[in-house]
């Protein structure tokens, strides 16, 4: 049985999902919230230590203004709201991406990494801003200013998931299969599961059947 300690999840759908049941693609993102609580509860169940959810990434700036501010807004009331809540069940947040917010969702990211920095039961990764373009860019520059060695183990610590395990699983949803920019170094090895559901549809039966599929796949790492 395969140990999973890293999950990822490219959360696809909301937006589909809004104009089919709501005619509104933000009504499809406030759904998507609910699914990533659900989400968040049963990694905990499963003893699965690292969580990383990919909510706004680089390319996702074309995307009409007033959604955009919808889903910054959702993300700063869920913040205000929730942050205490996961910091008592022992959860850590951590933001991967380029934190180009507004100073009150910056702040908000901040306060909400600081105050569950010391967590231990699971760390969200939450991708904003990212595209792993740009952090491979991000980190040769780095490497290269610091002047050090070009190999994978001193790339590893530019990367803005230094110290957190490569994904062992990735999930997406939305009946869509590519990876649209989402951690391309770190999922080498990584098992990827297409999900036909829409994020919002996405449920905690779901999300086992996938996780007991992958226990029992034969990861070879280039072996046989």
């Amino acid at each position: 049985m395969n140990p999973l300690n890293h999950v990822a999840i490219i959360m696809d759908g909301n937006g589909r999902w809004g104009i089919k049941y709501k005619n509104s693609r933000n009504s499809g993102h406030k759904e998507g919230l609910k699914t990533v609580e659900k989400i968040i509860k049963e990694t905990i169940k499963n003893e699965i230590k690292y969580l990383t959810l990919y909510a706004f990434s680089t390319e996702n700036w074309k995307r009409p203004k007033n959604e955009i501010n919808y889903l910054f807004k959702l993300l700063e009331n869920f913040l205000i709201n929730k942050i205490d809540d996961l910091h008592k069940q022992n959860i850590r947040l951590k933001v991967i991406g380029f934190k180009n917010f507004s100073k009150k969702l910056n702040n908000l990211l901040k306060y909400s990494e600081k105050k569950t920095f010391h967590n231990k039961k699971l760390q969200v990764n939450l991708a904003l801003n990212y595209g792993s373009k740009s952090e491979l860019i991000h980190a040769f520059k780095n490497l290269f200013k610091n002047k050090k060695t070009l190999n994978e183990k001193n790339l590893n610590k530019y990367l803005q998931t230094k110290n957190i395990p490569d994904p062992d699983l990735l999930i997406r949803t939305g009946d869509t299969k590519r990876l649209s920019n989402f951690l391309l170094w770190q999922i080498a090895y990584t098992e990827i599961f297409f999900e036909k559901k829409l994020w919002p549809s996405f449920n905690e039966n779901d999300y086992n059947k996938i996780i007991k599929k992958f226990r029992q796949i034969k990861r070879n790492f280039g072996n046989i």
